[in-house]
Parts: C-alpha cells; structure tokens; sequence
C-alpha cells in the first residue's frame, strides 16, 4: 500500500485518509488501492463503520486525475474491485459509510462523497461538476444527482459546471450538515461515528439493501451500460477526438478546442 492512503481504526470504526496532494485527484492505481481498502472493511465483522477523509484543507478531492489520464490512465481502464475510488460500485457494501468533507469536491470527489451515507462539511467546502468543460462525463453524479434533488438544479450542476457552496449544499439535503472549520467538522463526524458504531450493524445492513432496492433502477444497471460503453452515446464519447483533446487542454493549462467528434 503506497502513501497515498491510510487508514486507522478505533474499534469498530475504520478511518479512510487520502494524501495526493497538491489536489487529492484519483488515478487508477489509487483508486485500486482504495478498492481494496473498502472491501477489507465490507468484509471484516470487527469493523462497522467508515470514515471517509482526504489530506490537507485546500482540496477534499479534485477527482479523476486528468493529468494522469493525459499520459495515458484510460477513463474507462481498471479502477478496481470497487469502481472509482474504492465505493462506487462496491457490492454489497452493507455497512455505514461517512463523508468528512473538507474543501473542494470537484468531479469524482463530488462522487466520491456521493457515495457515501452521509456527508458532513466545513463552511468553506464547495462542490462542482466541471467535467462538462473537459468535454467528458461525471457518469455517476448523471445517475445519481436528479434522484436526490431536484431536477432542475441537478441538471444545472451537470450542465454548467458551476461551483455549489457547503450552504447551498445543505440547502437541498446533499449535506447532512455544515461545520465551523476542520476540528468541529472531525469532531462532528467522529461523534456520529461513535454513535453508528454503537448501533445494530444487522438493521443498518437491512436499511442500506432496502434503500438500494427501493431506488427503482438499480444504480449498478446503469453504471455497467455506462462503464461497458453499452449506450451508444458514451461509446462515441469515451473513443472522441474531443474526449482526448479535454485531458491535453487542461494538461497544457489551455482552452479546449472541440470539434464534435
């Protein structure tokens, strides 16, 4: 296990910390790792619940790695056991699973803590969803996004891009709550932590495949039509000469020039 990520437990809490700084972003071998670290926890009884955190207070996770993807990490290669970043598509995972959120959640780290139960943040956290500039797909904030807001400001994050204050956030119920600064926002989380691992582990299992099954399409449906290419649109997206040229602008720190193909 490389530096990357780091993990300590305090019984049956498993605290998750990822340090790639300067901005946290995931590349495949990272996320890989954190795959593995998710699923030891799915599958280890002493070990109830998680914490998901990230180094510094600039950047919770500005997401999929662009840079590495320039040099040549596929956007649809081998994230791991549990999709991007360890919990997107980890089945089965039947445990509780907290955001500390601090800082921005940019692209796959908005995702990142959209995969988790529940997200706690500081005043200054923000979130966007800017992978629209880069001419690719935030595939599973598209999937999940309209089912826990309103439509309409879902589809003005995906489309636009535009940053979303931890105020706002909360606003429409994507944070469960907003902190002062980073040691209320530990401490917070921590206590909640607490209290989960505390509780009935087999009636948390219960409520977390009931609210899967109650969804209606199932998240993992959709996700392997987008991950297989399986719709047509994300096949001619993932293989476009304008998919490429979104990883090389933001690479070379220059406007994209897309070409519709």
């Amino acid at each position: 296990m490389s530096s990357a990520v780091s993990t300590r437990t305090e019984g049956g809490i498993l605290e998750v910390t990822l340090d790639r700084p300067k901005a946290n972003a995931i590349n495949l071998a990272t996320s890989r790792e954190m795959g593995e670290v998710f699923a030891a926890f799915r599958d280890d009884p002493a070990l109830r619940v998680a914490i998901v955190k990230t180094a510094g207070e600039r950047f919770f996770s500005a997401g999929w790695d662009l840079k590495a993807a320039a040099d040549g990490d596929a956007v649809d290669g081998d994230y791991g056991q549990g999709g991007f970043a360890g919990l997107q598509e980890l089945r089965d995972l039947n445990k509780p699973v907290i955001a500390c959120v601090q800082g921005m959640a940019v692209g796959g780290g908005f995702e990142l803590a959209l995969s988790c139960d529940l997200i706690y943040a500081t005043e200054e956290s923000s979130f966007a969803l800017p992978e629209i500039k880069a001419g690719t797909l935030a595939d599973a904030a598209t999937i999940k996004l309209p089912k826990r807001m309103p439509y309409h400001v879902a589809m003005d994050l995906l489309l636009t891009g535009r940053w979303m204050d931890a105020a706002e956030a909360a606003r429409w119920g994507l944070v469960n709550e907003v902190l002062a600064d980073g040691a209320a926002l530990e401490a917070r989380v921590w206590d909640v932590a607490r209290l989960l691992d505390s509780g009935p582990p087999l009636v948390f299992a219960t409520i977390k495949d009931v609210a899967r099954e109650a969804e209606g399409a199932k998240f993992q449906d959709v996700m392997n039509s987008v991950t297989k290419r399986k719709l047509r649109t994300v096949d001619e997206l993932y293989g476009s000469e304008d998919n490429l040229e979104g990883f090389k602008a933001f690479a070379e720190k220059r406007d994209p020039v897309w070409k519709g193909r």
